[in-house]
């Protein structure tokens, strides 16, 4: 597993280029060799990609590109293209010391400072916003914050949120999502200087739900973010964080834990731009499927820039499969454009349910379906506990063993009905070069993360790669 050195000048502007039928392709560049004068070149890093605030300036979703390839676009479509409702809607938050939730016109002095969308869904939620929901962290003392939505309905509708860390402040806000929603939305967080700032977004919508939403963070000089994605309900769910370490060091700590179950798709793109000397970023992501259909994708790119001197950066992911008939994506992306770093490396592994590790238990007299909840939430709970929230936590936890306790049932109805001696179907496993992948027992680990019968390959934290 290595990382090549980019070779493109990231400061050349990017040209359009023309297709035979008079189409421009956004963040495409003309080819000059022979026959494919006419033809774009797909763009080839994550960085490279086009972005606007305006929706009809990218083409038409097909389902054929990078970033949409993973997705189901035809249940997207409303949000994709469709019209959106951008009015505001209603929100509970508690007044707390220190934190302010405020309406703002999107002509605010922040609504752009974070980011640019990357995708026309999220261009679309951008043009349609009447009102942009500010939540303010300011004053020395740590404070803590939850914005909970419920009663989004289920008409098309468009968000955007900005949460501003002020200098030196400490704080924790909680976006919690619940009820009905055909949503999608940006979400803007600043973290100025000195400041620290724990963003957690937990995706419980009804079966039903519908919720895309593109996370972009700012993170200034010796500020850190810590980011959580908690995906657990909903019809099709896709949240894509974005970090740019964009001051000499920013501390970007990103983190995700999902549970996807028959028929659901839980999706991130996780994208962590090294912009500044001295910076660290941590992303670690797990997950968990079982049930017919069960489907989930993360991708994971992280850039260390010319301009970042002295990085620190690891990203991994980890799945853990509890059921036949599931299918899991999981691509790491490194690009690298300077040797002077500390270290840098990544890791992805997919594997089955150990029964192995189900047999070590069970042989000391745990029952079986005891024994699946022990391995599972001891995989899992590992980002939940690194919230720091103990009440949150205390849910999430109990979110997870109720999601256990569907598939104890399933399983159970399954065995009464005799389908445990049915041919068995092997879930779908796509991991990219670097991975290693783990389809039953038969693997060699690596590292001690075999308690959930999940190997993985990939350089420590501050090696080298």
């Amino acid at each position: 597993m290595s990382a090549t050195p980019a070779t493109t000048d990231t400061s050349t502007p990017i040209v359009e280029a023309a297709v035979p039928n008079g189409a421009v392709v956004p963040g495409s560049a003309a080819h000059t060799d022979g026959a494919w004068a006419d033809r774009p070149i797909p763009v080839q890093t994550r960085s490279g990609r086009f972005a606007s605030t305006d929706p009809a300036a990218f083409p038409a979703v097909t389902g054929r590109e990078v970033d949409w390839k993973l997705s189901p676009v035809q249940a997207l479509r409303p949000l994709i293209d469709g019209p959106l409702d951008g009015s505001p809607y209603a929100y509970l938050a508690r007044e707390t010391p220190g934190a302010s939730v405020d309406w703002v016109t999107p002509e605010h002095e922040l609504v752009g400072t974070a980011g640019t969308p990357e995708d026309k869904a999220s261009a679309n939620a951008w043009a349609s916003t009447e009102n942009v929901l500010l939540v303010t962290v300011s004053g020395d003392e740590p404070t803590s914050i939850t914005i909970g939505r419920s009663g989004l309905d289920t008409a098309p509708r468009a968000g955007h949120t900005v949460v501003h860390a002020k200098p030196n402040s400490t704080g924790l806000v909680i976006l919690q999502n619940s009820g009905d929603a055909q949503l999608v939305e940006n979400v803007e967080i600043v973290v100025d200087e000195g400041a620290h700032l724990t963003v957690v977004s937990v995706q419980e919508w009804n079966d039903s739900g519908v919720h895309l939403s593109s996370h972009f963070a700012k993170i200034g000089r010796d500020a850190q973010l810590k980011h959580f994605v908690v995906s657990l309900g909903g019809s099709i769910v896709r949240v894509n964080p974005s970090a740019h370490l964009a001051a000499q060091g920013a501390d970007a700590d990103l983190n995700g834990v999902y549970f996807a179950d028959a028929g659901q798709h839980l999706e991130q793109q996780v994208y962590v731009n090294h912009d500044a000397p001295n910076t660290k970023s941590r992303v670690n992501y797990k997950g968990a499927l079982q049930g017919e259909g069960a489907r989930t994708v993360w991708i994971g790119d992280v850039l260390i820039g010319r301009t970042a001197p002295g990085t620190d950066s690891y990203e991994q992911n980890r799945n853990l499969v509890l059921s036949e008939g599931t299918r899991a994506d999981s691509i790491p992306n490194l690009e690298i454009e300077t040797g002077d770093i500390m270290g840098a490396g990544h890791a992805s592994a997919t594997g089955r349910f150990d029964d192995e590790h189900l047999f070590y238990l069970e042989s000391r007299g745990i029952p079986e379906e005891e024994a699946r909840r022990i391995v599972v939430l001891g995989f899992l709970s590992e980002i939940v506990q690194h919230i720091g929230e103990p009440a949150l936590q205390e849910r999430l936890i109990a979110a997870l063993e109720a999601e256990l306790a569907d598939g104890a049932d399933a399983r159970s109805a399954a065995n009464a009905a005799g389908s445990s001696t049915a041919a068995r179907r092997s879930p779908y496993v796509d991991s990219q070069p670097g991975a290693a992948v783990a389809t039953g027992t038969d693997h060699v680990s690596s590292e001690p993360d075999v308690a959930a019968g999940v190997t993985g390959e990939g350089t420590a934290p501050g090696g080298t790669h």
